[in-house]
């Protein structure tokens, strides 16, 4: 009688790798197990892979999985110039370079992930990149036309599968999709009076059990809109307020269920369905990223409602035309180690003015104004993905915030204060006027008084007819810089993405040609060597 035997193991394990017989036999079934893994979502790994992961060696990776670098993974870089650095690239990496790339969490993914997901179609909504506002939106919009019309991808093809977990999945208990609750503790404004600015430091209580964070996180928030604001929408659109939108009236969808600002494409679209004439030929043009009268970049909702006066959309309609309301992120301005329960934010609360009507910064004048001590508001937190302090606590760091770019700063060292940490630490804040805005005043000549704080250099830009920043500190000051560098300084920069963090990086490179004798070229790569090091962090917006 003949037996039905298994077909044999191949072998995976190099016959030069150090094992015995007893451990050659279990790898073999290990890896033989791995390869025949094809119905989990994970594509196998040929027996050449196996052995090359087990000898050492680098496993191949599909031609559409290689993102060449991602050379366009920098907030710093415009869209259209984002766009020509991934032309040629597989769809997958041209939606990812469509993405503003800041990994904010803000849209329940970090760009990579948010991209692959709509790759997979694992995620239709198009408009949840909120620094990438209506631009991104309408790439991404652009690009996913041309993936509808892609033929389908052969079962297990799809190199991007298994990389599209949103960041709520791998988060803890409270995430974007489940926040938490805290309640607030205190608002005070920074800025004393004289100040142009107003920018507010806020307290929260955190005490829920599950919501760990680290200096350098952000807390994501979830804001409601201005109640003014909604009851002109509502009257605008000549609506009852209670006219009911499933279990909830307008008004409260209004409140905290849409975003008022900007408006969207899909909004002028929806106007171009139930106008005629010039009208529709304007609405058209502008829900395909047109300006007919060059005051696209000012419409919110209620701005389209009025340059359309008369229409008078169903209210579901309308909603359904609406993007939602997404929350904002803040950078943590304090220490777990002082205090897990208390965190503190740094708030710039935004007003500003188009033609006779007051624009008001949604979460911002919310924090600011519209909840008081005691109120509780929706929060969790988003993880940096590449913003820490140093493992090593001898390192030097060189912390450059001007304006609320100082938050991480003053919890990086509040942490190094409260670890006694031994490595020196030297902070560039800059704002406009020096007898208004030095915010954490007294903190910091505290910290510069005990030696927690080596150095502090203090930029106005508006304290004389010279307009002085922190990246021109940075070069009165570049010989010491550079000594700090050759010493393995850490440089973090937080601010303003278009043109402070552009400004700081070129003064850093001019430094390194100039003081470390370096041609401008070579400067440049060691600037560039040093974000890969990961001595060169980046928190900008």
């Amino acid at each position: 009688m003949t037996q039905n035997l298994p077909p044999p193991i191949p072998s995976f394990v190099p016959a030069t790798a150090p094992f015995s017989d007893e451990q050659r036999v279990w790898l073999n079934g290990f890896f033989a197990g791995l390869v025949s893994l094809d119905g989990f979502g994970v594509t196998p790994l040929s027996g050449e892979q196996a052995a090359a992961l087990l000898s050492g060696g680098a496993i191949a990776k599909p031609a559409d999985d290689d993102d060449g670098g991602a050379p366009w993974h920098d907030q710093t870089i415009p869209l259209v110039d984002r766009m020509k650095l991934a032309d040629g690239k597989p769809l997958r990496w041209r939606l990812m370079a469509a993405m503003a790339q800041q990994d904010c969490g803000q849209c329940g993914y970090d760009c990579k992930n948010y991209s692959g997901a709509i790759f997979n179609g694992k995620e239709e909504r198009l408009n949840l990149c909120v620094p990438g506002g209506k631009e991104t939106a309408r790439m991404l919009k652009k690009l996913h036309e041309e993936l509808k019309s892609a033929p389908p991808a052969p079962a297990g093809a799809s190199p991007a599968a298994a990389e599209t977990a949103p960041v709520a999945e791998i988060l803890p208990r409270y995430s974007r999709d489940n926040p938490a609750m805290a309640t607030v503790l205190s608002c005070k404004r920074l800025n004393k009076p004289g100040s142009e600015k107003e920018t507010w430091h806020v307290e929260l209580n955190v005490s829920t059990r599950g919501l760990d964070y680290a200096v350098g996180d952000s807390f994501g928030l979830f804001p409601s809109n201005d109640p003014a604001l909604v009851d002109a929408v509502i009257k605008a659109l000549g609506a009852p307020a209670d006219f009911p939108i499933g279990d909830r009236t307008l008004r409260e969808v209004l409140f905290d269920g849409v975003s008022l600002s900007p408006a969207p494409d899909m909004l002028f679209q929806l106007f171009s369905y139930i106008t005629g004439g010039a009208r529709r030929i304007k609405a058209r043009a502008l829900a395909n990223g047109d300006d007919p009268d060059g005051d696209a970049e000012t419409l919110d909702v209620l701005a389209a409602i009025e340059k359309f006066p008369g229409i008078r959309p169903d209210p579901e309609a309308f909603i359904e035309a609406l993007d939602a309301l997404q929350p904002r992120l803040y950078s943590i301005s304090s220490s777990p180690k002082l205090d897990p329960r208390r965190v503190a934010l740094t708030v710039d609360a935004v007003r500003y003015d188009i033609g006779a009507r007051r624009r008001l910064g949604v979460a911002s004048t919310y924090l600011a104004e519209r909840v008081k001590p005691g109120a509780t508001v929706k929060i969790y937190v988003q993880k940096a993905p590449a913003f820490a302090l140093p493992a090593d606590p001898a390192v030097p760091v060189v912390m450059i915030g001007p304006g609320t770019g100082v938050a991480p700063f003053r919890a990086f060292l509040q942490e190094r204060w409260a670890t006694q940490a031994s490595g020196r630490n030297w902070l560039f804040f800059g704002h406009q006027h020096s007898k208004f805005d030095f915010f954490y005043e007294d903190e910091f000549k505290t910290m510069k008084s005990s030696g927690v704080l080596t150095r502090l250099t203090l930029a106005w830009s508006r304290d004389s007819e010279s307009k002085i920043y922190v990246q021109d500190r940075m070069r009165e000051v570049g010989r010491d810089l550079w000594e700090w560098l050759a010493d393995g300084a850490h440089i973090y920069v937080c601010g303003d993405a278009k043109r402070m963090a552009k400004d700081v990086e070129i003064a850093l490179v001019d430094i390194v040609a100039q003081y470390g004798a370096r041609s401008a070229d070579e400067a440049t790569a060691f600037v560039a060597d040093l974000k890969k090091k990961g001595r060169y962090q980046q928190d900008v917006y």
